[in-house]
């Protein structure tokens, strides 16, 4: 995977990140969902290609990519250990191994005989110098350098404006997986990912589903949205999945009390911790994604006072949070404020053994 967090970043920051993929399309009967129209939806701003998708149409010669490539090189070892010191930010090592994905994605053909002659980039060499550059001196994502993302099986698109999905966010796509296991009335019912950002976990459902059922991915951002739709498309899941614009439940009101299952990996970081995330994170990925108010808690209580009244009886729940506190309350608050409306809470590690979710049913 391509990552530019650091492993034991991983463990306090938002966790939340091979083609061909399998197409999953399938027709919706109106007749056996019995859905309302959906609200009108604005018009989205267009994404930007990741590098790999571009076409290789700017010419170059061996010896002036070689020549680029010696200056970032350099420039990546010239870190050292500086940024890992400052916030656990990404060491030369890892900068290094991020130069190399840079090449696979930009250069369409670097083989040559005796390292002479021409050969086509997917993007200008003046903006390689550029992108690199960025990523080392205002620590700028790589994943937003590139435009993607390796999450489980899938490649997506992310650049500025979309919370980059962490490989822990891939567990909420296999708890969903356990719930649906032997149980068709789920399977075969409606979903929602709330504030999907890229899109990640819902079509991770979608492909879990199958032909039963269908998702509903909500986002307040409209550059979330427009990003989101992208990379249903390249997966043609479009027919599985609709992306809707608008805050948490707000955009699914023609399906309230309807939904078999919702997840959702909501900010819940507490707003005076974001000034001290690592570079990569604090500086560019957008707030409004990280930031879970004082203490982290306020979109999670948001999800969790909805949740009675947009699932259906027997409908599950999946919650992504900052760690075991944050999973404790949340338990504790559906147990005793909202008591009888939900059975079956459990508070389950991510793969660091970190208390990070909490599942649960609507009785």
């Amino acid at each position: 995977m391509k990552l530019s967090l650091t492993p034991k970043l991983s463990t306090f920051l938002k966790p939340s990140s091979a083609l061909p993929p399998t197409h999953l399309r399938r027709s919706i009967s109106s007749s056996s969902l019995s859905l309302s129209p959906p609200p009108p939806q604005p018009t989205s701003p267009k994404p930007k290609t990741p590098l790999f998708l571009r076409p290789p149409i700017h010419p170059a010669t061996a010896s002036d990519l070689q020549q680029w490539h010696h200056w970032a090189k350099t420039l990546a070892s010239s870190v050292g250990s500086s940024f890992a010191d400052s916030d656990n930010g990404p060491d030369s090592t890892l900068l290094l191994r991020e130069l190399k994905w840079l090449v696979d994605d930009a250069v369409h053909q670097e083989k040559l005989e005796n390292g002479e002659g021409n050969i086509r980039l997917r993007v200008s060499l003046e903006e390689m110098y550029l992108l690199w550059k960025q990523r080392i001196e205002e620590r700028r994502p790589f994943q937003y350098v590139v435009g993607c993302e390796h999450w489980r099986e899938l490649v997506l698109c992310v650049q500025e404006g979309v919370l980059i999905p962490r490989p822990e966010t891939e567990l909420v796509v296999d708890l969903v997986g356990e719930a649906v296991e032997g149980n068709e009335g789920l399977r075969e019912g409606l979903w929602a990912d709330l504030g999907t950002g890229s899109g990640a976990i819902a079509i991770g459902i979608a492909r879990v589903l199958g032909s039963c059922g269908r998702v509903f991915a909500t986002d307040l951002s409209p550059v979330a949205v427009s990003v989101a739709r992208f990379n249903v498309e390249r997966y043609g899941l479009q027919d599985v999945v609709e992306v809707r614009q608008g805050s948490w439940f707000e955009p699914l009101k023609d399906v309230e009390g309807k939904l078999a299952g919702f997840v959702s990996n909501p900010p819940y970081i507490p707003s005076d911790n974001i000034s001290g995330l690592q570079a990569e994170v604090g500086r560019h990925e957008p707030r409004v994604a990280l930031d879970g108010g004082v203490d982290g808690m306020d979109d999670l209580l948001h999800l969790c006072r909805g949740a009675a009244s947009m699932l259906r009886p027997g409908g599950f729940f999946a919650l992504e949070t900052n760690g075991e506190s944050q999973c404790k309350y949340l338990v504790d608050y559906m147990e005793n404020e909202a008591r009888g409306s939900f059975c079956n809470l459990s508070i389950i590690p991510d793969f660091a053994g970190i208390h990070r979710f909490v599942t649960g049913f609507r009785k």
